[in-house]
């Protein structure tokens, strides 16, 4: 039991003498509670003491946003050992961020408009398919402050910030699956890594840091406005299936709305007119019939049209953006991870669309000879790579850096640690032992 020592209020008795009528007042079965005093912040003797709860008491919802504006500025949220006393006693489904009213709501708001006009992550966010992944995120959530639990559901859904909140939630998951408190975005003297992880004690044990490797933003308005086009072609009443002819040396970009809907009208007539045509052209663009030797390849709509789009998001698969990344990370924590004297801990995922995977970081990290690029059907072009067989690309982690944590981005969202076996620091052993580590050291 703590008693706080304010200087700004003149109670009837010292610190001291107040402590002994607390002891006094308690029965003798509370033999195993200690009353002490405290100038400093709760905060600092939290960790000072290995607190991992502190239980205060509410009387009112003002009373909840109290305390939690108090526990902010003492950073007591940030540390993991202040209580959510809003999520006591209720029922499941009332503790859930996505279930069934967020699916109500969110269809609502977004089941109407075209798709092209709706984010990327709908489906999951309301596909029944998907319950898992919406499950996934409210056991994560809840274990974070509502404050900042507030801040990550509010981005997820949004396209370009999916992943990086996935991946956020990701890392938070491992460092406590290694036995370890893990506080989010904790302020350290104007620098703020993503995770900090603290022991039973309540000392810091690691920084983690997390990077999700991405297409630009851009690409996601782009892929969008190809779904503009597929939508008014399967409309066409010929079950043919259209590819673009591209270009070998640029992307295609898609067209507007409007000029989405005057193609959609020609290739409409071009088709009804001819319905052997092959190739089609309308306002810049030309449209192909794909065939084999047997004819016209069947549509996947049936007697509808069906146009396999650029997927916007073809070209090479390279992990060396994505090293890089983690240079810049590192190059910005170091000095705070060795002010505490702590391993520095990189967490790395990467969005889908750009099929970096764990085998492309590893080939990075063994300088493996390997080219691969990521494409669909309806991609004319994939872009180029060269690449030196005699002397492969190979990256060497930086000394300062403990090691890698792969994020993996399917559910259960689970993470691979690769040590840095050149490091100054080892990586911390809760996070070696997850599955599917491999160390040289």
């Amino acid at each position: 039991m703590l008693l706080a020592v304010n200087a700004d209020k003149r109670p009837t008795c010292e610190a001291t003498a107040r402590a002994v009528r607390v002891c006094e007042a308690m029965t003798a079965a509370w033999g195993n509670v200690e009353v002490d005093t405290w100038t400093g912040l709760t905060s600092a003797y939290c960790l000072r003491r290995g607190a991992t709860l502190i239980v205060r008491g509410v009387r009112t919802a003002a009373d909840v946003r109290q305390e939690y504006q108090l526990a902010d500025e003492q950073e007591l949220t940030a540390l993991g050992v202040f209580g959510c006393p809003r999520w006591e006693n209720q029922p499941v489904e009332e503790q859930r961020r996505f279930g069934a009213d967020f699916v109500a709501a969110h269809q609502a708001a977004h089941g109407r408009r075209r798709p092209e006009q709706r984010q990327l992550t709908y489906d999951i966010a309301v596909d029944a398919a998907y319950a898992h992944w919406r499950s996934w995120y409210d056991e994560q959530l809840a274990l974070l402050p509502p404050p900042q639990a507030d801040a990550l559901a509010r981005r997820l859904w949004l396209d370009e910030h999916f992943w990086p909140v996935t991946f956020e939630l990701a890392a938070g998951a491992a460092i406590r699956a290694g036995g370890y408190t893990a506080a989010y975005e904790h302020d350290q003297g104007g620098l703020t890594p993503d995770w900090t992880a603290l022991t039973p004690d309540g000392d810091v044990a690691f920084l983690l840091e997390v990077h999700t490797d991405q297409p630009r933003k851009e690409t996601f308005g782009r892929i969008r406005a190809w779904r503009t086009l597929e939508r008014r072609i399967a409309e066409i009443p010929v079950g043919v299936v259209l590819v673009l002819q591209g270009s070998r040396h640029v992307a295609l970009r898609p067209p507007d709305t409007g000029t989405a809907k005057k193609i959609a009208r020609d290739l409409r007539a071009g088709l009804l007119s001819s319905p052997r045509t092959s190739r089609i052209r309308a306002y810049g663009y030309t449209f192909l019939v794909l065939a084999n030797m047997f004819g016209p390849i069947p549509s996947a709509n049936g007697l509808y049209a069906q146009f396999a789009a650029p997927s916007g998001v073809a070209g090479p698969v390279n992990a060396s953006r994505l090293a890089r990344a983690v240079e810049e990370k590192v190059a910005k924590y170091t000095g705070l991870a060795d002010r505490h004297g702590v391993p520095l801990v990189v967490a790395v995922g990467s969005h889908r669309f750009t099929s970096v995977d764990l085998d492309d970081l590893d080939a990075l990290l063994s300088g493996d000879p390997t080219i691969s690029f990521h494409f669909n059907i309806g991609d004319g072009f994939i872009g180029t790579k060269s690449v030196n067989p005699s002397h492969p690309a190979r990256w060497a982690m930086p000394a300062s850096l403990a090691g890698l944590l792969w994020l993996h981005n399917q559910p259960p969202f689970g993470a691979t640690a690769r040590p840095n076996p050149t490091g100054y620091r080892r990586m911390p052993a809760g996070l070696r032992g997850v599955a599917g580590t491999t160390d040289s050291e």
